[in-house]
């Protein structure tokens, strides 16, 4: 039982004739008695009582075109969504972040919500260590990520860069300093994250390299606990400058340079390899170079 079987008996019952059926469908009459009669040998059952001139149903004939009216219009639902999601009136997008890279999405994503208002978007919070390998499973569709990944199946796009700077509080003596060397740290109580990252081990190295003692006095697991506690001068911190861009901006932390340290980091969005993105994702990287160029 084929769709165009379907399509020619809700045709001749709406016409209540195969002749006029056959025209509105732009076929020969032959051919559609021929699709009937094809049918009626699928489902083992006469659809149309042959004795009567005006195609009228058999009780078989009005239970089928009940579902075949069913049929045709889920159809015609499914090839309407289907547009709506090429011209972006429908869809979802999917994208996996982590604490810090979300911040890079914050204004993205607000300028895709004015283009395409009507697109779902899930930011899902990941580790970024994994968000390749959720990527690379199609757990997500796209990821942002601070280094480029090694695995061959995932491709990377560079669409920025961060810093990772000496934030203090406006009450800190180094508040009104441009920058500090690392032997001045020395004395310095530390906030940090804890969960290990390759800047946390080039941080580590910069400072056993100058022969200084980095002294972690507080581990978190939250970028936003830590701002909090070097905004009330319990220690200081070094964070990446796209998370602290409102308090920088507003006075409540003081970002200084380290001159011993440049740890810049490219930020990525990363795909699946040759797989066929959805039309969403692929408008949202094209926002995303566009900015980024």
């Amino acid at each position: 039982m084929d769709i165009n079987q379907l399509e020619v008996l809700v045709a001749v019952a709406r016409e209540k004739s195969f002749s006029r059926a056959a025209e509105t469908l732009g076929r020969t009459q032959p051919a559609v008695s021929q699709a009937i009669r094809r049918l009626e040998q699928e489902v083992g059952e006469r659809l149309f009582d042959r004795s009567s001139k005006d195609g009228t149903l058999t009780l078989a004939g009005e239970l089928l075109l009940d579902y075949a009216r069913q049929m045709l219009n889920l159809r015609q639902t499914a090839q309407t969504a289907i547009k709506e999601m090429r011209d972006l009136r429908h869809g979802k997008l999917s994208i996996s972040a982590n604490e810090h890279t979300v911040f890079y999405l914050l204004p993205l994503l607000g300028e895709f919500r004015k283009l395409h208002p009507a697109i779902k978007i899930e930011v899902h919070r990941g580790v970024a260590s994994r968000i390749p390998k959720e990527v690379a499973a199609r757990e997500t569709e796209l990821g942002v990520v601070s280094f480029k990944p090694n695995d061959p199946s995932v491709k990377a796009i560079p669409v920025g860069t961060d810093e990772m700077a000496l934030f203090v509080s406006p009450s800190h003596p180094f508040a009104s300093r441009g920058s500090v060397s690392i032997k001045e740290l020395a004395t310095q109580s530390f906030i940090a994250h804890n969960a290990p990252s390759p800047f946390r081990q080039r941080v580590i190295e910069a400072f056993e390299k100058n022969e200084t003692e980095l002294n972690i006095a507080i581990e978190l697991p939250s970028l936003e606990a830590i701002k909090r506690l070097v905004e009330k001068g319990v220690g200081v911190a070094l964070l990446p400058k796209l998370s602290t861009e409102s308090e920088i901006r507003t006075g409540q932390l003081k970002v200084i340079r380290v001159s011993e340290m440049r740890l810049e980091r490219r930020l990525h969005l990363i795909y699946r390899r040759n797989s066929e993105l959805s039309h969403a994702a692929k408008a949202f990287l094209k926002l995303a170079r566009e900015v980024a160029d």
